[in-house]
């Protein structure tokens, strides 16, 4: 398990606010990654080895090349403000292990569904525990190079409504997470205002170029 703090200056040991987000999808989409990438801090990891054991258990089809997995979750943070952080969760992808999710959903203000594309039946569960649990979320799609589809196809292949907010990402770039949680937060907002259906339908469809910095 892996807890070391990062090289960057020295974080405040307590916030006033903490707020909670859970990165979910499933085995393989990325979440690991994108809580590494966009963290201020070197993220808690609970990876272990994958063994041969767990092929008889996990579906590897389209992910025969990984060779870690998480067994329990991820853990980031992000200062927001001086009295504000952010805490990011991301969820263990094996169904051995959606046991956890409903305990990680507890406190969560909102949620970022990581899909793949080349396995979108992958992502269905996490959206059905979050719409059971009434959690906001919204859907990011990670870029593994596979064949292109047009948001109308995802919308109607995960069944979403017009008013998630759907984009694309690469979970590897940190400007690329950070977008997807802005738009999270954004839609967040939005919902709170009840105007949701206004935000989800002038949201551009990619990411821009740059993105505002988090308070250091």
């Amino acid at each position: 398990m892996d807890s070391a703090t990062s090289d960057r200056a020295a974080l405040q040991a307590t916030a006033d606010n903490g707020l909670k987000i859970v990165v979910v999808g499933g085995f393989g989409v990325g979440k690991t990654t994108m809580v590494r990438s966009v963290s201020e801090i070197r993220p808690l990891n609970t990876e272990e080895t994958m063994t041969r054991a767990g092929e008889a258990v996990d579906h590897l089809d389209g992910v025969q090349s990984k060779t870690s997995t998480t067994v329990a979750f991820d853990f980031g943070r992000i200062t927001l403000d001086a009295r504000s952080v952010l805490y990011l969760f991301g969820a263990p992808g094996q169904e051995r292990f959606w046991f956890l999710w409903d305990r990680l959903f507890s406190g969560t203000l909102g949620a970022v569904v990581l899909v793949d594309t080349r396995r979108l039946a992958d992502s269905w569960y996490a959206i059905d525990r979050l719409e059971h649990h009434g959690t906001p979320f919204i859907v990011a799609c990670n870029d593994f190079g596979g064949p292109l589809h047009t948001e109308q196809q995802i919308r109607e292949a995960l069944d979403l409504s017009d008013d998630v907010p759907l984009v694309e990402c690469d979970a590897r770039d940190r400007s690329s997470s950070k977008y997807v949680l802005i738009t999270l937060v954004e839609h967040l907002y939005a919902l709170s205002r009840g105007t949701v259906g206004a935000s989800a339908s002038a949201r551009p469809e990619t990411a821009p170029e740059k993105t505002p910095e988090p308070t250091p």
